[in-house]
Parts: structure tokens; C-alpha cells; sequence
């Protein structure tokens, strides 16, 4: 009976040392560029994170809330379009305030370029808008319908044609206000 108390201890111990190293990361990473999910990518003076990206389905109950707020006119996606979720999350870990990016591409193995849709943030809780972080502060902030939404980041919604599948790998890259890159992150498909 001991040994069993002793070898749950030993299996509880294990256990709380693993999750207590999930989501650390260095004060400052160097990486400029990211080969999918969960990396964290320093463009400028913050640094991000791809929380996810997938394909959307307008018609699914939790997609549908994503491609809301599109312009005035958009039309309807033709049978050879598709919608492109990236969620992003970002800290300043410097010791000054700064925003966050507002200028983002996806590009293609053959070089076509995406740019993203504007959607309006007053519709669209889960959009993407550039945010002054002071130090330490995260985007998208505590308690927001983007940070407790299942993806926990902020949504860069890109309208692509179909032939992207014929062209991956795919490239997210997040552009400085020069329209500089900075970063990039690979981007599943």
C-alpha cells in the first residue's frame, strides 16, 4: 500500500512538472519565423503567436460567427473560393507601449499574394484591429470574446481560391508599417 502512495506521488509530481512548462517561453525569442501552430514569433517589438488556421464553413454554427462583418457588397463565395481563418495572439514584452501589427499577406508556392478582409470589429468581435499594448499586455485582452472564444486569438479572415491546395505550402506574413516583413509564420492547409 506504501509503494502505491508512493509511485501516485511520484506520478502526481511528473504530471505537475509537465503542466507547469506548458506555454513557457523565453522572455524574448529571436525566431522570426514559425513552422506552424504554437510558435512564437517576434515581428518588430511584439512578438506572436498562430493560436490556429483552417478552413472556415460559413454554414457551421461557430464559423459562421467568423465571417461576420464582412464590407458592404462582398459577394457570396463562388464554388471555387473558399474562407481562410488565422488567429493570432501577441504580448509586448518590452518595457514600452506598442501596437500590434495591422498589415498581413499570405502567400503561395507559386507566388500568388492574399491580402486579408477588412471585416468591421463593431460586427465581428473575434476581427483583428491594431491595439497599443503597454508592457506585458496581451491582444486579444482578458475577457474578451475573442480570448475566450475556442480559438483565443484574434481572426484574419482571407478569401482564397481553391487552387491555393494546388499551391502550398502556404506563408502568413506579418508586414511592419512599410510594408517591411518581419515575420512569417507556415500556415497549414
Amino acid at each position: 500500500m506504501r509503494a502505491r502512495r508512493l509511485l501516485l506521488l511520484l506520478c502526481a509530481l511528473v504530471l505537475a512538472a509537465g503542466l507547469s512548462a506548458c506555454g513557457h517561453k523565453e522572455a524574448h525569442p529571436t525566431q522570426a519565423n514559425a513552422e506552424n501552430d504554437g510558435s512564437y514569433i517576434d515581428a518588430g517589438p511584439i512578438t506572436y503567436q498562430m493560436q490556429i488556421s483552417r478552413e472556415l464553413n460559413p454554414y457551421a454554427t461557430e464559423d459562421s460567427a467568423y465571417v461576420k462583418g464582412l464590407p458592404l457588397g462582398t459577394a457570396p463565395l463562388t464554388a471555387h473560393e473558399l474562407w481562410y481563418a488565422v488567429f493570432l495572439w501577441a504580448k509586448n514584452q518590452t518595457h514600452h507601449d506598442y501596437t500590434t501589427l495591422d498589415s498581413f499577406t499570405i502567400t503561395d508556392s507559386a507566388g500568388n499574394t492574399y491580402d486579408p478582409v477588412k471585416l468591421d470589429p463593431r460586427v465581428n468581435p473575434f476581427a483583428w484591429q491594431p491595439q497599443t499594448l503597454a508592457p506585458n499586455q496581451i491582444q486579444p485582452g482578458p475577457d474578451t470574446v475573442a480570448s475566450n472564444g475556442p480559438t483565443q486569438g484574434g481572426l484574419l479572415l482571407f478569401r482564397l481560391p481553391t487552387t491555393v491546395y494546388d499551391n502550398r505550402p502556404l506563408t502568413l506574413w506579418l508586414l511592419g508599417p512599410t510594408g517591411k516583413r518581419l515575420g512569417s509564420i507556415s500556415l497549414n492547409l
